[in-house]
């Protein structure tokens, strides 16, 4: 029944977020720090209607100068209001070109001056790279990356797409590793305290200096650093529990 009483209850926070969103955007379309005021929209209430206990450790990210690429783990279509409030300053996401279509989030999302790539289309897709390597460079702007390139489902970090760090050494920004912990597999809504969530922040790895050939060695860098990160954290959440 409390499930179901939260799934409702989600259903109208969205609509309402949506709409107060929306009025964020069309008043300053396009701006680089709409993604964060639209993220606390829609996460900071939906924490509460979950009945999730989010623990921020981001301090490092949210005091790191821009640019940089953050690469996150991707569990759910839950990450919205999961992470919404952990987006810092002048931060972009970079999305499928289908989100534009989706009523009301996409128009959105496009609004918000997220990047969308069509992924289908390589020649489009090396073109959006491109612009966002000029974003980082020339518009304090950050760029956000689920690196998995889709949903994990809680489980264990999937391979990462090479992207982001292809970015990222092309710009010449550092990766800012952001690890949330395996809440898709132990989050109950039948329950007053549906679980609890870590969200923690890695040190910068830098890139200055690397090349194009050096993306292997980057990625399982990162992906080493956040995979021993998430297990830390779900032992520290099984032992509290």
């Amino acid at each position: 029944m409390l499930h179901f009483l939260r799934l409702i209850l989600m259903g109208v926070h969205f609509l309402v977020a949506a709409v107060v969103n929306f009025a964020i955007v069309f008043l300053r379309p396009f701006n680089p720090d709409n993604t964060r005021l639209c993220g606390a929209v829609y996460s900071m209430p939906a924490l509460r209607i979950l009945g999730l206990k989010a623990e921020l450790d981001i301090d490092g990210i949210r005091a790191h100068p821009n640019p940089f690429v953050i690469v996150a783990n991707h569990q759910s279509n839950y990450d919205l209001f999961v992470l919404g409030c952990t987006v810092p300053r002048r931060t972009v996401t970079i999305g499928k070109t289908s989100l534009k279509w989706m009523p009301l989030f996409g128009q959105i999302y496009w609004l918000a001056g997220n990047v969308l790539i069509d992924r289908g289309n390589a020649a489009k897709a090396k073109a959006a790279m491109l612009k966002t390597t000029e974003v980082m460079q020339k518009e304090d702007t950050s760029i956000w990356v689920f690196a998995e390139g889709t949903r994990n489902l809680g489980q264990d970090l999937l391979p990462f797409k090479k992207g982001a760090f292809q970015m990222a050494i092309s710009a010449g920004v550092p990766i800012m590793p952001l690890c949330t912990s395996s809440y898709k597999k132990t989050m109950r809504l039948n329950r007053w305290h549906a679980g609890t969530v870590k969200i923690r922040s890695l040190p910068p790895i830098l890139t200055v200096g690397l090349t194009q050939d050096d993306v292997p060695a980057l990625m399982e860098r990162c992906h080493s650093q956040m995979r021993a990160c998430i297990a830390e954290m779900d032992a520290e959440i099984a032992a509290a529990a």
